[in-house]
């Protein structure tokens, strides 16, 4: 709920108490504007007149702010003039979708009867209005309120039996999921589903795991997440006896997915939409992904929160709805089952195989309606008849898709291409009934009418005749009784007063003889001629004009009987959308495959990870855009000996492309898809952890450094052999040494501890070292090449370690002054002349630092390098570094940072043995 929000929570008790005070004493209109509002304080309420949808007294205020439009008044209330605007009812859902995404929700009060019928009502003029649906940014269904490729999820969260849980409904399609989760789990799964409204506890909103869904979040009272009544509510719902025939749920999975049925039913005043039986989210087989590595990898959106440019944009080739959102749920989501992986590379390889096929299908799957959100807009009373031609277009195209999957082409499809196509039901009966009933272009509105074929319904047939017709059958009447009068001077005229009247000189008056069809009754006598009434005309002037209105409500009925019979076989029009968003998938992969020159992943359950010719798939496509320069590929082999690397190299060398590009590589190959390289065989990674790029968290007073060391810390405490991890310069948020220190206990821990595949990018050279004692580390740089004193950055990987940075170079590129680089540079001289410096780096051949350091004593003493004094000498030479405390080890380090100070200072005495709890 929005901060500063008018219709918040804090502000139901003044309101409402106005309300409650100030309906006696209004206007008819007004109190039951004020009524319905007090119903719904936390709601802007849309208040239909006529052809406008009115806001008044606050929500007026802040609809107007929120949608730039006029603010005006109408009337007064308690002496003040009445804020008032409004919007057209026709367009109303383009404001409805501003509000919306401002953070509002909105009642829909409705007039729910004919002006006329009420003025019908003795002393009591005011037409009845009431609340026909309240919404959310979860809960819309309408195409102009979503983005027909992504789901529009509403999540809710709930603690039941000690335990957590999650439970997701999309509405606009009806899958119902649930999660059992623990507190720290909760983060990355909604990271994953990115719901745009959160249900959770008064007792649970406030708590810190929520904070990053504050703008979505919608606190309910406690009771709404009662997991007795929401079992029963379920069991309800679905018709079943117990929920153990849909899985094994837990009291605070079902506490959450209860939650979600009550409020969906809430804000569709009692109607819900056709939902699917809950299901159990298999986390267990799928790669765990957390928020920090879907945001650093930009899986589905960028940093900067845009679609375009993240991996999902590069590789989407679908062309349906339904394929759009099964693709970005498997991409949220990769598998962590080599089999069901294999199973979706061998329809994609089918796919690529036969290029036939490929272009028949996607010729098809353009013309396919979305047939998920059809099927829910029907249940919920909200489709047209236009959603029923979508059932009958897209139904008919089924027989086409089974064509294409007989296999009359390069091969037979796969065991999985067949299970899909075992899900095309034709529903050839409905089709049929559908193509009678309808007009070709029916229009949106059933209420407008115009839908139904002609021949379909011989009664609306006779109406809409006689609507269109009426002129011409007076015509045909007063022909009729010229001939069996003998009256060629009768005439059928019509005013306001009399309707439809027979007219005829007065002279001739006396020769008008009984009409078969009964008499001429007479109506009027005028000067010079007489008017009369017959029961026919009196008949057809009453057919003509209620033809119009019954041949609407007919049509209304028809459509209601369509909509019902479409409904009883939704469950079967279900599998087909189904069917075809996975065959979407699995060509748009193909497509891609074939353009984008990616090949075929080997998966399995080893822990392999080689990738020959890898490339980035993003950077790739956005070089081709540009028409630059292609994308250099690279190897990257992680396994047994070499399962971490160290890369080293310059900024702007490709460092963190690299890392990235074989994070990408492994979710593109658990997804399902081919690759960007030109070989791959990867082990099934079942963690993936990405710390790439600076961020800080200020709204929860974390630094940059913080963030960096809470995602750390997050990759070391659950990390297992099975993960990959990619981490770009650790430790750089702080002092050198300390940054150092950190990154070089990192590497140890993933390297003995963790023992995962990893990628580890860093600046410090002195880390290099470590491959002399990490038997499974192995060094590798970015390859840069000096030329006529500039510098080329190749980005290329080769084993080894870079010497320097280049850091000098790259500041000379982004346009520092001139006057800075030369300063810059004779700093950088004068510290790389000061070997005491780079004392790490020299003292790096054992992770026993002082150890390695009085090693290499003599070679000091002997004038190799600037002289030490003889007392940190003797103390380095004498210390016992395994047995010091850390304490000690600091005090160590201040006295010796002294005697380098003052050598003349006092020393230990010569012999004495510094060990661990000792003193200096």
């Amino acid at each position: 709920m929005r901060q500063n929000d008018p219709c918040d929570q804090g502000n139901e008790a003044p309101q409402a108490a106005a309300c409650d005070a100030a309906v006696d004493a209004v206007t008819p209109m007004m109190a039951q504007y004020l009524a319905a509002k007090a119903e719904h304080p936390e709601c802007l309420l849309f208040y239909r007149m006529g052809d406008f949808y009115e806001m008044f007294f606050e929500d007026a205020v802040a609809a107007a702010q929120a949608l730039d439009i006029t603010l005006t008044k109408r009337g007064r209330h308690q002496g003040q003039d009445i804020p008032m605007c409004g919007v057209p009812a026709h367009s109303h859902e383009a404001y409805l979708q501003r509000l919306i995404r401002h953070g509002f929700k909105v009642a829909i009060c409705e007039q729910r009867e004919d002006p006329a019928d009420a003025r019908k009502r003795a002393g009591k003029t005011l037409v009845r209005r009431e609340v026909v649906r309240v919404v959310t940014a979860g809960t819309v269904t309408e195409d102009t309120l979503l983005e027909a490729r992504r789901p529009n999820h509403l999540a809710a969260v709930a603690e039941a039996g000690g335990a957590s849980g999650l439970a997701w409904l999309d509405v606009s399609t009806g899958a119902l999921q649930t999660q059992p989760l623990t507190a720290d789990e909760l983060p990355g799964a909604l990271a994953r589903l990115e719901p745009s409204e959160l249900l959770a506890p008064e007792t649970l909103s406030g708590q810190p795991v929520l904070a990053d869904w504050r703008s979505c979040l919608t606190p309910l009272p406690a009771s709404r997440f009662d997991s007795i009544n929401a079992k029963r509510r379920l069991e309800q719902l679905f018709n079943v006896g117990t929920l153990e025939g849909f899985g094994a749920f837990s009291r605070a999975e079902i506490a959450a997915a209860g939650a979600l049925v009550d409020y969906v039913a809430l804000t569709q005043r009692g109607r819900l939409p056709r939902l699917s039986p809950p299901v159990r989210f298999a986390d267990a087989s799928l790669m765990q992904i957390d928020a920090a590595t879907r945001r650093n990898l930009e899986l589905t959106r960028t940093q900067a929160g845009s679609s375009r440019g993240s991996l999902l944009d590069v590789i989407d080739r679908t062309l349906t709805g339904a394929g759009g959102r099964l693709l970005l749920a498997r991409v949220v989501a990769p598998s962590a089952d080599p089999a069901e992986i294999d199973r979706r590379l061998d329809a994609v390889q089918f796919f690529v195989e036969d290029e036939q096929a490929r272009t028949d299908l996607r010729s098809h799957l353009r013309r396919f309606p979305d047939l998920e959100r059809v099927l829910s807009r029907l249940s919920l009373g909200r489709g047209g008849p236009r959603d029923l031609a979508a059932v009958r277009d897209g139904l008919a195209l089924v027989p086409a898709l089974r064509s294409v999957l007989a296999g009359a082409g390069l091969a037979m499809p796969p065991a999985s291409l067949a299970a899909t196509a075992a899900r095309l039901a034709e529903h050839s009966g409905l089709v049929e009934r559908l193509r009678q009933a309808l007009v070709e272009e029916p229009p949106v509105l059933a209420r407008d009418g115009g839908f139904i074929a002609a021949g379909f319904a011989s009664a609306l047939d006779d109406l809409r005749h006689l609507r269109d017709e009426g002129r011409t059958l007076i015509a045909e009447l007063q022909a009729r009784y010229c001939a069996e009068t003998g009256l060629s001077a009768l005439k059928i005229r019509h005013n306001n007063l009399l309707g439809y009247f027979v007219e005829i000189p007065a002279r001739l008056a006396e020769k008008l003889p009984a009409a078969p069809h009964g008499p001429f009754i007479h109506r009027q006598t005028m000067a010079n001629a007489m008017r009369f009434a017959t029961v026919e005309l009196s008949d057809l002037e009453g057919r003509i004009a209620r033809a119009a209105e019954q041949a609407v409500s007919l049509e209304l009925g028809l459509f209601e009987e369509l909509v019902a019979t479409v409904m009883g076989e939704a469950d079967g029009i279900a599998d087909v959308a189904t069917a075809v968003a996975a065959l979407d998938v699995a060509a748009g992969f193909a497509e891609l495959a074939v353009v984008a020159r990616y090949v075929r992943p080997a998966v399995d359950d080893s822990l392999a990870f080689a990738i020959e010719g890898g490339r980035h798939p993003v950077v790739e496509t956005a070089l081709q855009r540009q028409e630059a320069q292609p994308f250099v590929s690279n190897e990257c082999a992680l396994e047994g000996e070499r399962r971490l690397w160290l890369l080293t190299g310059p900024n702007m060398a490709g460092k963190s492309t690299f890392l990235r590009q074989n994070a990408l590589i492994a979710v593109l190959a658990q997804v399902g898809s081919f690759v960007p390289a030109s070989a791959a065989r990867i082990g099934v990674v079942d963690r993936l952890f990405s710390r790439v790029g600076a961020a800080d968290d200020l709204a929860r007073g974390r630094s940059t450094f913080m963030v960096e060391m809470v995602e750390t810390a997050a990759i070391l405490n659950q990390a297992g052999p099975r993960a990959l991890v990619i981490l770009d310069e650790i430790g750089r948020g702080t002092a050198t040494f300390d940054g150092l220190s950190i990154a070089w206990a990192v590497i140890e821990h993933l390297h003995a501890v963790n023992r995962c595949r990893g990628l580890f990018a860093t600046h410090y050279h002195e880390l290099t070292a470590l491959a002399a004692r990490l038997d499974a580390l192995a060094c590798y740089t970015m390859r840069v090449k000096e030329w006529a004193g500039d510098v080329v950055f190749l980005h290329e990987v080769a084993a080894g370690a870079a010497d320097r940075s280049y850091g000098i170079h790259v500041a000379r590129l982004a346009g520092l002054p001139a006057a800075v680089i030369g300063r810059a540079e004779a700093v950088l001289q004068s510290l790389e002349r000061d070997e005491r410096s780079s004392a790490m780096a020299r003292l790096a051949d054992d992770l026993p630092l002082f150890a390695a350091a009085a090693a290499r004593l003599p070679e000091a003493a002997a004038g190799a390098g600037p002289a030490l004094p003889p007392q940190v000498i003797e103390i380095l030479a004498t210390v016992q570094p395994d047995a010091l405390t850390p304490r000690a080890a600091l005090e160590i380090l201040y006295r010796l940072r002294e005697l380098m100070a003052t050598p003349e200072g006092n020393a230990p005495s010569a012999g004495r043995t510094i060990a661990a709890n000792s003193p200096v």
